[in-house]
């Protein structure tokens, strides 16, 4: 694997010779990395700064992207001290040779100038991922957010500043089959052709890279190390800032810690609906990614989230469940399936089944009727904290009326052939109700439309 390499050509002119003498100077290492990595496309813009030691008079930067996925048409660089006394004139691509560019740099001074060099490059790409810690009461958890970075750019990135881009962006050429041409414009060309895409390539870096502005990466100085987590908006896409820097290999993946957040209110809901789960009951943890919540920053990006408890002083945990997600507006509500339990238990009995009210028409067929179930419904909670459950019971018909006996908790319709029984169920503890649901099929219906109540 070879690494990006920079030389500086200075080229020194005599009296009598036209360019008599070459030096090559070798470049220090980057002062500072920024790498911003979307997650909709694979592309990264990097940006680094160098110390480049220039002479007064012409010089030629030479830059190699051997065995990386960097973009060439993206190439840009800046003079961030002497602006004005610095042209960095243009990039050509010699001819009949791969992966390499040549800058023509007119330069007014001597000595060390900062530069900044930006580009687009392919094989970087991230994903989140999260793990809450409920409280033993599970009425709060702990929220710690993390991002892995993995790296097969072909390029190390040492010391790196990491920014996340969440948002959709659409480009009209991928980074990566533009970084594996032979030729970063197609084939070579002879004579005016040759100048032509000599001129196209510094416009084209200029262009490429302005598509990346236009995402809402700007193209300002960078900063000193940061101390937090910086979490900005742009629009439809946001941007995530990562604490510090790392230093990220090419070939392997770094995991780095996005969020971490304390007493982060939580519902724990169990519940049953047959037609939906079958005969378990699945649990499910709701929050709100707002103030109140203690979240509510920026939108939370989607991905997956591993959910344990607080088993103790000793500081053990006990895994809970997991739910994947997708991204979490600011705002919004979210509910986390983390799936089928074992500890809670709600077991329907159909206890009788008749029909009565039969009608008939005018050949002694039969019409209608009305059709009476009873059922009883055990709950048990062998957990040790209470629990609350939702029991979800659903008819074949909108034409229904119900009568229940026994503690069956808060009761409401919930829509045309749903009804919703919730329960909170102390520890270790059990409770039965019954109902009777009445269906109303055939001529019957009309009956219904006229003496229905919920009871």
């Amino acid at each position: 694997m070879k690494r990006i390499i920079l030389a500086l050509l200075i080229f020194a002119a005599t009296a009598n010779v036209g360019w008599a003498k070459v030096d090559l100077v070798t470049l220090p290492s980057r002062d500072t990395v920024q790498l911003t990595i979307y997650n909709s496309a694979d592309m990264t813009l990097v940006r680094e700064s160098r110390a480049l030691t220039l002479r007064d008079g012409p010089n030629k930067l030479q830059f190699s992207w051997a065995n990386t996925l960097i973009d060439p048409t993206s190439l840009e660089m800046l003079p961030r001290a002497n602006a004005d006394k610095i042209d960095i004139a243009e990039l050509v691509f010699p001819p009949r040779v791969r992966d390499l560019g040549l800058w023509n740099i007119d330069s007014g001074v001597s000595g060390k100038v900062p530069v900044e060099i930006t580009y687009l490059t392919s094989g970087l790409s991230w994903r989140a991922f999260y793990m809450g810690t409920l409280a033993e009461d599970e009425k709060t958890m702990r929220l710690q957010g993390y991002v892995r970075v993995t790296n097969s750019s072909g390029e190390d990135y040492e010391n790196a500043q990491t920014r996340l881009i969440v948002g959709k962006v659409h480009l009209l050429d991928e980074i990566a089959q533009l970084a594996r041409r032979q030729y970063p414009y197609g084939r070579p060309a002879e004579g005016r052709q040759m100048e032509e895409m000599e001129e196209r390539a510094l416009e084209g870096a200029k262009r490429v890279l302005s598509r990346s502005r236009a995402a809402g990466v700007a193209l300002a100085p960078m900063a000193a190390r940061p101390k937090e987590i910086t979490k900005e908006g742009l629009s439809e896409y946001f941007l995530y800032t990562i604490e510090g820097t790392e230093t990220i290999a090419t070939g392997w993946s770094k995991r780095l810690m996005s969020f971490d957040t304390d007493d982060v209110p939580v519902v724990n809901l169990y519940k049953y609906e047959q037609e939906r789960y079958g005969n378990s009951v699945v649990r499910f943890l709701s929050f709100k990614n707002d103030e109140e919540h203690e979240l509510g920053d920026t939108p939370i990006p989607g991905g997956m989230l591993k959910v344990y408890r607080n088993a103790g002083d000793a500081g053990h945990l006990s895994y809970t469940g997991q739910s994947s997600f997708k991204y979490i507006p600011v705002d919004e509500d979210v509910e986390l399936n983390l799936g089928a339990v074992a500890n809670v238990v709600v077991e329907p009995k159909l206890m009788n089944l008749e029909s009565e009210n039969h009608t008939f028409d005018r050949e002694g067929n039969v019409s209608g009727w009305d059709e009476i179930r009873t059922f009883s419904i055990e709950v048990k909670n062998t957990r040790d904290i209470a629990v609350k459950v939702e029991i979800k019971r659903n008819f074949d018909t909108q034409y229904w009326d119900l009568t229940k006996s026994g503690d069956s908790g808060q009761f409401e319709k919930e829509d045309l052939d749903t009804v919703k029984f919730t329960l909170v169920l102390e520890p270790r503890s059990g409770r039965q109700f019954q109902y009777v649901v009445r269906t109303y099929q055939g001529q019957r219906q009309e009956n219904w439309k006229a003496t229905s109540q919920l009871r």
